[in-house]
């Protein structure tokens, strides 16, 4: 099997994945993974996630500067190839994009309401640095340069009013990374719902947590 067939494999798998475990609906969303020859491979337009066929992928390009579908190597990319380029652009430590709009997490993306980090040890680890990023239409342009701007500075973005981008080192991170943002959004709601408030850990003990928890070397954030 080649690196490609690999990475195709792992994306259908974490497609599937997100769609059993209420992480994407309908044909919303579409998933990345960097390849070795500096381009990156994305879900083709109109795909459904749960069902990813082995030709359901396009190959994409950096080389020129922008992100480009590499002629005669798979179906049409999905139209927010310009998000999935800024990620990779600006983060050479990112191996996988994953963009959806689970509902509770789009839930937050439509409010102003913030998701903290201390409520739990994963939300810690995954979700140290959360951003916003203001509405644009998908796919645009405008899109993916509001991403860009805010791509060292997390690894978790709510899209306002569209959904949630999500990225890390590889398609397993990112994919617990975005199961780990459902479940602190779920809780929230729900805890609220039931008159129920949440004790929130201080920053000085996610600090400590993150420094010394011995997970991985803790990421080294922009502004």
């Amino acid at each position: 099997m080649t690196r490609r067939e690999e990475t195709a494999a792992e994306l259908r798998a974490a497609g599937k994945y997100m769609m059993d475990n209420g992480l994407a609906w309908g044909n919303a969303g579409n998933i990345s993974a960097r390849l070795d020859d500096g381009g990156f491979l994305i879900t083709a337009t109109g795909t459904f996630l749960g069902e990813l066929g082995e030709d359901d992928f396009a190959d994409c390009s950096l080389a020129s500067g922008g992100a480009d579908a590499v002629p005669g190597t798979g179906k049409k990319p999905s139209k927010e190839v310009p998000m999935h380029a800024a990620v990779y652009e600006e983060r050479p430590d990112i191996g996988a994009v994953l963009h959806a709009s689970p509902f509770y997490s789009t839930l937050f993306a439509c409010a102003s309401e913030p998701v903290p980090s201390g409520l739990f040890v994963e939300t810690m680890y995954y979700l140290e640095r959360i951003e916003r990023v203001g509405y644009y239409h998908p796919g645009s342009a405008a899109l993916g340069e509001a991403v860009r701007a805010k791509a060292k500075r997390a690894n978790v973005l709510l899209l306002e009013n569209h959904g949630v981008l999500v990225y890390d080192a590889s398609v397993k991170e990112a994919r617990m990374a975005l199961q780990t943002l459902e479940m602190a959004c779920r809780m929230i709601v729900e805890a609220l719902g039931a008159g129920i408030g949440l004790n929130r850990l201080p920053k000085t003990i996610e600090s400590d947590f993150l420094e010394k928890s011995g997970y991985r070397p803790r990421r080294k954030w922009e502004g």
